[in-house]
């Protein structure tokens, strides 16, 4: 017997709090703020990696040359509260390791942390004047209604398979997947076939009607360090230490394998924050490596952690990229949103 089961009264009583409250928003009952300016959310129906930050990138990618971009995130697991922009003293403990990710990579988005992100999108309108507001996990935050609402659910995990926390992993029933103007089906696998493709798309018209896409995650052909950069292919004669502290680490596994690359895996959960205990073993897991040529290497969101602390050019990340299969089609109904509020 499935564990998790016996916790169904649990779910159903979970299920009644998250429908009374979805009621007295759509009631009008609490309010929802809009605002004048572009708001995209991305978000999703289940916990664990949906691959949200990659998704926020690439909408960075796609609109940075002609938007100024403002990202604002609660800013998950960070040590501090209230609003925070972004600055030259950012840390992932200030701000979250995912909008601090963000903060390094693109210098020209403005980047802002805030429980009360209606408070934190004010904030960021009184110093500056951005053409679009991307909210990172915001698909339950009820107190803004974006003009454009992303939904993500993993090819692994969709959510018309899944059930509510605490039998399954959905933060809210299925049907409300009709908020959504568009969703995205996203980590589907390199084998991917028009057959899995049209299974899907019918089994989530049965909640909604709203254009469905799909995406892959790209892992690059290289790793780097900001300093260095070695190709995927020059790693076979290494052994690696491959710490995570992500959701699901299995495709960056698969992967590694699939190039037959030497590693062994050291995993930490997601947002794992890393301690001075978490280093040395780190370390110590390093120096029992029984190669001339090591690493370690780690994710992206880990690596901005993971480099204040281990200070050598033997720690690499691998990049990733979001890719929408049917891209063209996505970023026009992006781009024609956003220029039609303007």
């Amino acid at each position: 017997m499935n564990f998790r089961l016996i916790l169904f009264p649990f779910a159903i009583i979970y299920a009644l709090i998250t429908e009374v409250r979805n009621f007295l928003y759509d009631k009008g009952i609490l309010k929802s703020y809009q605002f004048d300016i572009p708001v995209i959310s991305v978000g999703n129906l289940n916990v664990g990696g949906s691959g949200k930050t990659p998704q926020i990138e690439y909408l960075i990618r796609l609109l940075q040359k002609d938007f100024k971009i403002a990202v604002i995130s609660r800013g998950y697991k960070r040590l501090t509260k209230g609003f925070i922009e972004a600055d030259e003293n950012a840390t992932p403990e200030i701000i979250g390791d995912e909008p601090y990710q963000i903060y390094c990579k693109f210098k020209n988005v403005i980047v802002a942390v805030g429980e009360n992100r209606v408070n934190a999108i004010h904030q960021v309108l009184k110093k500056h004047t951005p053409d679009v507001i991307l909210l990172d996990d915001a698909f339950q935050h009820r107190r803004i209604k974006p003009g454009l609402q992303i939904l993500l659910t993993p090819y692994k995990h969709l959510f018309y398979k899944d059930r509510i926390l605490p039998v399954g992993n959905l933060r809210e029933l299925r049907k409300n997947v009709r908020r959504a103007d568009m969703v995205i089906v996203s980590k589907i696998p390199d084998n991917f076939d028009k057959t899995n493709e049209n299974v899907i798309r019918q089994n989530i018209k049965k909640y909604t009607c709203k254009p469905v896409f799909f995406s892959k995650i790209n892992y690059a052909e290289y790793i780097t360090n900001g300093k260095n950069q070695l190709s995927i292919k020059d790693l076979t004669g290494f052994k690696i230490l491959l710490v995570t502290g992500i959701a699901n680490p299995s495709p960056l596994y698969a992967f590694l394998s699939k190039k037959n690359i030497n590693f062994e895996g050291l995993k930490f959960s997601d947002h794992h924050r890393f301690t001075a205990n978490d280093i040395k073993h780190i370390e110590k897991k390093f120096a029992g490596l029984t190669s001339t040529k090591k690493l370690i290497l780690t994710t992206e969101k880990d690596f901005v952690k993971l480099s204040p602390n281990i200070k050598a050019d033997f720690l690499y990340y691998l990049p990733i990229q979001t890719e929408i299969i049917n891209r063209m089609e996505f970023n026009k109904k992006v781009i024609d949103y956003v220029k039609s509020k303007k």
